[in-house]
């Protein structure tokens, strides 16, 4: 698990091609706009969260973020003790976040 500043996580991002981009937020947070695509799960859902993030492609490079930073860094934990072995938190989350957000 790393984390990445804005900058450094669009950065990253934007160079590659092994990317998922993890949205952790409740339903209500994701209504007001989501990071263009995004595949949410909310942590809050607890084992539901563990079951649908297992099911996930551990192969793939996850781009995980939330309200402020401490949920997607706490899903980044959990991902890291399920053997994902690239997991970056974005440090401040959609509080901080300047770039596109789409509505759902």
């Amino acid at each position: 698990m790393e984390d990445l500043t804005q900058e450094e996580w669009v950065e990253q991002l934007a160079k590659d091609d092994n990317a998922v981009v993890l949205d952790v937020r409740t339903d209500a947070e994701v209504a007001e706009g989501i990071i263009p695509n995004a595949i949410h799960i909310d942590i809050y859902k607890g084992q539901e969260f563990i079951n649908e993030i297992e099911a996930l492609d551990k192969s793939k490079n996850f781009y995980v973020y939330c309200r402020s930073g401490n949920r997607s860094g706490q899903a980044c934990a959990i991902m890291d003790q399920l053997g994902f072995e690239n997991a970056y938190n974005l440090e401040g989350g959609m509080l901080e976040w300047t770039g596109d957000v789409v509505d759902l």
